[in-house]
């Protein structure tokens, strides 16, 4: 066997393709545009399990070239945020110091994977000529009153020292350090992300994305139907407004239980209460949302006051719990423990009372826990007799009528949470003045610099350390020319990120964000390739940024994604890697050892690309071997001159149909398996037919290309190839060609198989049953019952 000479191989196309690209744009070809999600620079740099999603996106790009498309494949660096300062900070260094130098260690990576990146459109979210846009649209939100002041309580990362949005908050802990988050009272910036809600959730539908990801989403944004219920409060000129989804249930309603941040606690709490609702007060106010959803003990406060349920005029009592947060529907809740396990728990522990609305058969019963299915009203006074499930639909509009309350559409999300407190991000482009309030940076003076510092770690106050830049913070307002203040106050990573996809196409644009030329002409994106951890933030907030774009007229579609691919993660001992874990393996040694192109293959070898896979060192031998198996192949055959035979363009045309099939549906782990069931084929024929032709050589060449870019391309020059193999077309198959015309089935005697024959597809009942009986020869005896054929099949003689 000849020994695939990968190093000087790998060297040598590296070179040729630097001075002969062959990704160029033209008028004549069509476009596309395949995008990875862009890296954060990590000082850890890339292992095995960033090549999967980066070797992907590659074969699918390089797939298009062959395809006959322009691919636009850039990459860029979503450099700003809290990981790239939280290591400066650990390395007693510039965040700009450190960013440089991590980007320039995983380009040099990136590049060690000879993906067709147009590196001339590299762009970086730490780049005044990029940020200059970020601020740009930011002001845009601004004038049309999607951005705006909040002073709410936050979720706040004592570690980071700064405000978390709601989707940086997992399982309680932020999802950068795994700290435990708190709550803390700040001035905030927000944008009005629940504007386009309804459009967010609605355009869903139509999108090539996978049915997880767009059911995270719906999830997310959670839409619900139901009421505003409006509960006067006794004694007081007041209402306190609840939003429910089981209107149907409002006479059951005994109790009402608001956030303890609710506005109206503190002026409706009983004199007798204060302490004590003070005190829970402060203790709520140090959990995080989650952990106050999650805690499974109820605890809470009465404020030693009543309201009155508007639809039987009965004095309910008001208590505070912290399991109500007061940025989620009205910050209040009706509660009705016959029906709702937590409030069920709530009253239990309380005493407080319990009254069945809903019951199988409209009897009440004796409750041991909360009745939740469906059934017949009771204790509903004109409602009784009536379907809950018909009741919870018609309810709505029976509270508007009366002037109880309105009917109601009302959605989990939030608006987004837009302010760090941190130095190294965008700066947001306010001037707060004394007399005309918040002023946006006039547009000729973006982009507002980032000043640089020496100190820039965070205060842990709720200033941002930018704060202390006197000479950078007081300025003049651009309306009135009076004293004013910057704000000082970052934005989050997820700005840049947000829009970043538009600029490639018009990277080097200095007087907007995007020609309509450029985005006309490249967008939407296509391809989109990156993790399914993702699938709320990131994506969610692309998604908000392309509508609003459009709205004012700077793009003219809706959607930034045409099709989304999750790639799975590659997984050591079970473990995701990472630095911290000590399981990372790095691509150097095997690159090194096996070289680029065996590498490339085994990522996508591993396991279903949307899957997350177990990493194997010894899986890539198995790759090496059919690189050299093949490598041996062309090195004994490409100097035949030999015309393809019947069996010989069977094969290719068998090839091509499967190849293109499985690549197509993106079942790049079966492609794999398919070069190498095709290859020990190929390997069997060429010794009954002492050879290939070359057509079928080159053609095996183009269609593993995509895949083994230097491997196809010396191959490819080896058997005559005078330019680079990805200037051809991708190869079409033959159906005719490709159709067998012969099949094997088996012969049997009284329903025992004896044989196997060959015969020819569609042959007569007649010529089937004589080459039966010739094959069969002297053992069928007997006296014969009975001939058996069904076509291309069986067949079966039943003798006595």
């Amino acid at each position: 066997m000849s020994l695939y000479p990968y190093r000087s191989v790998e060297k040598k196309w590296k070179i040729y393709w630097e001075k002969h690209p062959f990704n160029l744009e033209s008028p004549h070809k069509p476009k596309y545009y395949c995008l990875d999600m862009f890296p954060y620079p990590s000082a850890s740099g890339l292992h095995v399990g960033h090549w999967r999603g980066y070797v992907l996106s590659d074969v699918w790009s390089r797939y298009q070239i062959l395809k006959g498309h322009y691919v636009l494949h850039p990459m860029g660096w979503d450099a700003f945020g809290l990981p790239a300062e939280n290591y400066a900070i650990k390395m007693g260094t510039h965040p700009s110091t450190t960013t440089k130098e991590n980007i320039k260690q995983i380009k040099k990576q990136l590049q060690e994977i000879t993906a067709v990146y147009d590196w001339e459109k590299e762009i970086n979210t730490t780049d005044p000529e990029y940020y200059h846009w970020t601020q740009w649209i930011f002001v845009q939100m601004f004038k049309q009153g999607l951005a705006y002041e909040k002073e709410f309580p936050i979720n706040w990362c004592p570690s980071c020292k700064t405000g978390l949005a709601n989707e940086e908050v997992i399982g309680g802990e932020c999802e950068r350090c795994h700290t435990p988050v708190s709550k803390k009272n700040l001035r905030q910036w927000m944008l009005k992300i629940t504007a386009y809600a309804e459009r967010l959730l609605n355009d869903l539908e139509n999108l090539d994305w996978p049915e997880k990801v767009k059911k995270m989403q719906a999830d997310w944004i959670g839409k619900s139907y139901g009421a505003e219920v409006y509960f006067p409060i006794k004694n007081l000129d007041k209402k306190i407004t609840v939003y429910t989804t089981r209107p149907d249930t409002l006479h059951g309603s005994t109790f009402l239980v608001l956030a303890p941040e609710h506005p109206l606690v503190s002026e409706i709490t009983a004199p007798t209460q204060k302490h004590l609702v003070e005190q829970y007060q402060q203790e709520a106010a140090s959990k995080s949302s989650v952990d106050r959803m999650q805690d499974k003990e109820k605890t809470g406060v009465f404020t030693g006051t009543y309201a009155i349920n508007p639809i039987n005029q009965k004095e309910i009592p008001i208590w505070i719990s912290d399991y109500v947060l007061a940025d989620y529907g009205t910050g209040a809740i009706m509660c009705v423990p016959a029906h709702d396990e937590r409030d069920f728990d709530f009253a239990k522990k309380f005493a407080l009372p319990i009254v069945q609305v809903i019951s199988p058969d409209g009897k009440e019963q004796k409750l041991e826990k909360a009745y939740t299915d469906t059934g017949i009203l009771l204790n509903s006074s004109d409602w009784n007799g009536q379907s809950s499930d018909l009741l919870k639909k018609e309810a709505p509009k029976l509270i508007e009528q009366a002037s109880l309350g309105q009917a109601k559409v009302q959605y989990k999300l939030r608006d987004w949470v837009f302010s760090r407190q941190r130095y190294w991000g965008e700066p947001i482009p306010i001037i707060h003045c004394p007399d005309c309030g918040a002023v946006p940076v006039p547009e000729e003076e973006l982009p507002l610099l980032l000043p640089d510092v020496k100190s820039y770690q965070p205060s842990g106050t709720g200033e941002s350390p930018l704060a202390n830049i006197e000479e950078w913070v007081n300025t003049t307002c651009p309306k009135c020319k009076k004293a004013a203040k910057r704000e000082t106050n970052t934005m989050p990573q997820w700005a840049g990120s947000s829009w970043y996809f538009l600029r490639y196409a018009d990277v080097h644009n200095t007087k907007e964000l995007i020609s309509k030329e450029k985005s006309e002409q490249y967008l939407p994106v296509d391809m989109y390739v990156g993790g399914i951890e993702h699938a709320v933030l990131h994506l969610l907030y692309s998604r908000f940024y392309t509508k609003f774009l459009q709205d004012i007229g700077v793009i003219s579609f809706s959607e930034p994604f045409k099709q989304l691919f999750n790639q799975g993660m590659i997984l050591k001992d079970g473990a995701k890697m990472s630095k911290s874990a000590g399981n990372v393996i790095s691509p150097n040694d095997l690159t090194e050892n096996y070289g680029c192109d065996a590498l490339r293959i085994y990522e996508l070898f591993t396991g279903p690309p949307e899957l997350d896979a177990e990493w194997d060192d010894r899986g890539i031998d198995g790759v090496s071997r059919f690189l050299n198996k093949l490598w041996t192949l062309v090195q004994n055959t490409k100097n035949t001159e030999i015309a393809p035979s019947k069996n010989m363009l069977k094969l290719r045309n068998q090839m091509i149909f499967e190849i293109d099939n499985r690549l197509n549906s993106l079942s790049l782990n079966t492609v794999i398996s398919g070069f190498m069931e095709f290859n020990n084929r190929l390997i069997e024929l060429a010794k009954k037919e002492n050879g290939i032709d070359r057509e079928t050589l080159k053609i095996f060449a183009i269609l593993l290309s995509p895949f083994a870019p230097h491997f196809a391309e010396e191959v490819w020059e080896q058997l005559g190839g005078t330019a680079s193999i990805f200037l051809e077309k991708w190869p079409a198959y033959d159906a005719d060609a490709m159709r067998e015309d012969e099949i094997d089935i088996p012969v049997q005697i009284n329903g025992k198989t004896k044989c196997v024959l060959t015969i020819p597809i569609g042959i007569s009942k007649a010529e089937a049953l004589q080459k039966g009986k010739e094959a069969l020869g002297d053992k069928l005896e007997g006296n014969m019952v009975k001939e058996i054929y069904v076509p291309d099949k069986i067949l079966n003689f039943v003798v006595k």
